[in-house]
């Protein structure tokens, strides 16, 4: 049998800390309170044994003389306890605490011709005097557990409150925002002691500003080189059209089209990491839309319109987002290869291998495939670019080996308000 699962809520710091605070506080008062009352208590006790032993003392002299005893002493009194009385018969004086009529009392007796001889003083008031020294204990343990408990809370809370900021920064910047940063005032200020808090804040910011340089330069980089290739690429294009006909000469235009590719795709991924896309709204009918894709790629796909719907995208970026799906499907999958529309979900899939381990793990990854070597990984991976500036939801799966298995490429789009209206022809 399953242990219940403990609630969310408890495994935060805060009630972490809370319940340390109360347990050590608990086991703080408790201690405190045992050691006066057991010191409070005891002195009490002695001295009251002391008062019942001297008037004893007293009490056996009149014995002795053969005076009239005080009334609050005598031989085997009634309601002496039996211990005590017993102790006095053997020859030894004692005392002992107990009830007589209803009321503590101190006992005190010692040996009288084979007798008890006992006397007894009220306990009363030293029996109240513990009790509310108890209850002073107590009451003094649970209002400094309450005033330790809402100061510790609201330390606690501060610092769990910077903690989430900071991890709320990080959650941001592993989302792409590499402009977020912590900015604890802490650390700005180096004469100012720095907690372990602001320890951890500043590293994350120190890191987060040496990602966002290393990443500025490699999209510098690959927006330079592509750049730079685009003018060698045009005048190589030009040059190679004026080649005689023959097999050299269509290897030669064939390499020159995939680098001219391969250079577009690069500006393309260059823009999209910069982030300075910016979208074409629109309101477009989807099922038209992607058969029109389709017959743009020349490929054997079939369409299938399940349920059309109207969306809002940039149609554009949207069709390039098709067309990758549609021809990554086709250059490393296996036919038939079905494009599907079932309202705003826009579904490609083949009926190859399927989707390898890491792609499905981590995303598209750029320059790597493992389909025989085709491609660059550069496809999907501007797929999930353009679909991240339209709004869109790409996921990548594989479909069940009992139903055929492949690769399945599911994109939702953001419905259109009804109230909109939009080119019919999408």
């Amino acid at each position: 049998m399953r242990a219940p699962r403990l609630p969310a809520w408890t495994a935060t710091l805060t009630w972490k800390a809370a319940v340390f605070i109360t347990v050590m506080c608990c086991a703080l008062a408790a201690l405190l309170g045992v050691l006066v009352h057991v010191s409070v208590a005891g002195q009490t006790v002695k001295d009251s044994r002391d008062k019942a032993l001297a008037r004893l003392g007293e009490v056996s002299r009149l014995y002795e003389a053969g005076e009239p005893l005080p009334r609050f002493a005598g031989v085997n009194p009634p309601g002496m306890p039996d211990r005590l009385r017993d102790l006095a018969v053997r020859g030894d004086r004692g005392t002992m605490v107990a009830d007589f009529e209803g009321r503590p009392t101190m006992w005190a007796a010692g040996p009288a011709d084979g007798r008890a001889l006992a006397v007894r003083i009220d306990y009363t008031q030293s029996a109240a005097t513990i009790d509310g020294l108890d209850r002073s204990i107590l009451g003094s343990s649970l209002l400094a557990i309450g005033a330790t408990l809402l100061v510790g809370a609201f330390a606690v809370t501060r610092i769990t409150r910077r903690l989430h900021a900071t991890a709320q920064v990080a959650r941001r910047i592993s989302a792409g925002d590499l402009d977020a940063r912590v900015n604890d005032p802490r650390t700005k200020d180096p004469s100012r002691p720095q907690d372990e808090v602001a320890t951890v804040s500043g590293a994350l910011d120190t890191m987060a500003s040496s990602l966002q340089r290393k990443l500025q330069t490699e999209q510098r980089f690959t927006a330079d080189v592509a750049h730079e290739l685009r003018t060698p690429l045009t005048g190589l294009s030009a040059a190679a059209e004026l080649l005689p006909e023959g097999r050299p000469s269509e290897l030669v235009r064939d390499r020159v089209r995939a680098m001219r590719s391969l250079t577009e795709d690069l500006l393309e991924i260059s823009r999209l990491d910069a982030g300075t896309e910016r979208v074409d709204l629109a309101v477009h009918d989807l099922g038209p839309l992607a058969e029109r894709v389709v017959r743009a790629s020349g490929t054997d796909t079939e369409v299938r319109v399940v349920r059309d719907a109207r969306v809002e995208t940039d149609r554009r970026r949207l069709e390039r987002v098709l067309g990758n799906l549609v021809a990554n499907a086709h250059r490393h999958g296996a036919p038939p290869v079905v494009l599907t529309v079932d309202g705003p979900v826009v579904t490609v899939r083949d009926h190859g291998a399927g989707f390898p381990a890491y792609l499905l793990e981590s995303g598209p990854q750029r320059f790597r495939t493992e389909s025989g070597g085709k491609g660059h990984g550069l496809g999907l991976t501007i797929a999930a670019g353009q679909a991240e500036v339209i709004g869109a939801g790409l996921v990548f799966g594989n479909a069940r080996r009992t139903e055929g298995g492949g690769a399945v490429a599911r994109l939702t789009l953001p419905l259109a308000d009804p109230g909109e209206h939009g080119d019919p022809e999408g």
